[in-house]
């Protein structure tokens, strides 16, 4: 895979380091002498700056978290920071490597058809849950169930998988998913109506104990699960312990893991933001954390001496999504405007500083789905975006700000505490000031984000999409008219999203998705934002963490242990 390439390459030996200062952004020069770092690990160059307080943890490794709201089901949460939560719980019937391919996890391997119809997957032998229960097929197909279940309102469409008898399970029409089919303890048979590109990694999620939360199941009645969530049973490397809701999240080991118990006894989940993670790496209150992609940021680590140093690629995007069902936003020049009246460039100048790029499809650079060819870049055009305004009936008021109808352009920003958002309110307060256009932003934490955008009460919303793994992944839960929250709706969208799912060769995919990304761009559902760098860093008080954009830390979890 293409690799992300520092972006701000010029002719003279430096760029321009943006910062905010006093609501303002300030550029100064910063000269290339000061090396952009270079991707993958960078060892720790000197241990011995090790504090004290990471010597004194002799069987508890700790990591930062942001925000997690509690939902500990990998199906129902709707919060990224529970995703990381659940990943150390449960573990995945098929994984991810590094680079992105499917691989073994409970599943010794599994076998498709020529059609591409019919999957048989077969288990590892002697798989338990944590509680020492056995892990067989009959806990898969429960699995696979519950998600057509007619109640079910999680995140994790598996109507993607098109599973024979599905559809009429989840329209309570059947009273089981007839392509399901468990052929002996180990063996389970899916049968599926037509190939998808993303069906394996569908069906290939964690497992759920039939015995535990399929207990006293009936179709349709799920609320018995949401008590479930604070207390999940999984199969994962850690068991879960306890949430002190703004502090931590504590683990065990689990002794029952297929892959052998965790040589680390204790994991332990800290909460942290922006304004306090660096702080408590340095003191060794934490041993791993996420910082922003910046050359602060690195070289802040790289000052500690003790920092094993992480930057990768990521699979996600930013943006900031319009509310179709907002009238003024409904008129796609309207929508075509903020985009140009908008400096992205400036805004990851301001926050990434070399580690970043302003994103032109929904997409990342990493993945093979990339190609911005006769994709509109939208650059910043606040001449372009008055005249698109001017032709949508928006005229200047006595004040600069436009109105139509009587109604003033006016519009909500949603965003959270982040260090995006901390530059995007301001830069987008003066760029749309001077094409006429009255922002007005309001700050609130994640989950009251999310909660005010499933309402519908917001006319723009900032936020990222979590990692993905396919590029089908970035498109149908955000643009497609079934899965869209925000009112978006256009035919050729669909049917582009639709057969790149259905098309199995990643060549033949390709031009799927690059004419959906024009398509896209004609008829923008959102402002993307920017693609980014991933920075972490982990202590040299524990080896074994090697990130990756496909399983985060807890891909590499099992394997951490802490320097004696």
């Amino acid at each position: 895979m293409a690799r992300l390439i520092n972006v701000l390459q010029l002719a003279s030996p430096s760029f321009l380091k943006a910062a905010l200062v006093g609501g303002a952004v300030v550029f100064s020069s910063l000269s290339l002498a000061d090396d952009v770092l270079k991707e993958g690990i960078t060892p720790a160059a000197d241990a011995s700056q090790l504090p004290a307080a990471a010597k004194l943890r002799k069987d508890t490794v700790v990591a930062g978290i942001s925000e997690p709201q509690g939902i500990f089901n990998p199906y129902f949460f709707v919060n990224g920071w529970d995703e990381n939560v659940t990943n150390v719980i449960f573990s995945r019937l098929i994984d991810w490597d590094s680079q992105g391919k499917l691989v073994p996890g409970l599943a010794e391997s599994w076998t498709v058809s020529p059609d591409g119809k019919i999957y048989t997957i077969k288990l590892r032998p002697n798989l338990t849950f944590s509680d020492g229960s056995p892990l067989t097929a009959e806990d898969v197909a429960f699995t696979l169930t519950l998600l057509h279940d007619p109640k079910y309102d999680g995140d994790t469409d598996i109507t993607l998988a098109n599973i024979e008898g599905g559809a009429d399970y989840k329209a309570g029409k059947a009273q089981r998913v007839s392509g399901l089919k468990v052929l002996d303890p180990l063996t389970l048979q899916v049968t599926t109506t037509q190939p998808g590109a993303t069906t394996l990694a569908k069906i290939g999620g964690p497992v759920l104990s039939k015995a535990y939360y399929g207990k006293g199941y009936q179709p349709g009645q799920l609320d018995y699960l949401r008590t479930l969530h604070g207390k999940p049973l999984g199969n994962g490397p850690y068991v879960y312990e306890k949430y002190i809701p703004g502090q931590e999240i504590r683990f065990h080991a689990n002794t029952h893991f297929y892959r052998g118990t965790p040589p680390t006894p204790r994991f332990i989940y800290r909460v942290t933001n922006p304004s306090t993670n660096f702080q408590l790496f340095q003191t060794g209150e934490t041993d791993y954390d996420a910082f922003t992609s910046r050359p602060d940021d690195i070289e802040q680590l790289k000052l500690l001496g003790f920092a094993n140093i992480n930057l990768y690629g990521s699979s996600d995007y930013s943006k900031v999504e319009f509310n179709l069902k907002r009238p003024a936003l409904q008129d796609v020049k309207v929508r075509q405007a903020l985009i140009y009246g908008l400096d992205r460039q400036k805004l990851i100048d301001v926050v990434y500083q070399g580690y970043g790029s302003v994103a032109i499809e929904p997409i990342a650079p990493i993945s093979w789905a990339y190609d911005t060819s006769g994709v509109n870049p939208y650059k910043y055009d606040p001449a372009q975006a008055k005249k698109l305004l001017e032709e949508a009936g928006w005229k200047p008021g006595p004040d600069g700000i436009r109105v139509k109808d009587g109604k003033r352009l006016e519009l909500s920003l949603l965003v959270s505490k982040k260090v995006l958002n901390d530059a995007l309110v301001p830069v987008a307060k003066e760029n749309y000031q001077q094409i006429g256009v009255l922002l007005k932003p309001q700050v609130v934490d994640f989950n009251a984000l999310m909660a005010a955008r499933k309402a519908g009460n917001y006319d723009l919303a900032s936020f990222s999409t979590s990692t993905l793994n396919d590029p089908h992944d970035g498109v149908w839960d955000y643009y497609s008219s079934e899965a869209a929250v925000q009112g978006y709706h256009n035919a050729e969208v669909d049917r582009l999203i639709t057969e790149g799912n259905a098309t199995l060769e990643v060549e033949k995919r390709k031009p799927i998705y690059h004419q959906l990304y024009k398509v896209l761009a004609e008829d923008p559902p959102v402002i993307l934002l920017g693609n980014r760098k991933i920075l972490s860093a982990s202590s040299a008080h524990v080896t074994g963490f090697k990130p990756d954009i496909y399983n985060g830390l807890t891909g590499s979890l099992p394997d951490v242990k802490i320097v004696k």
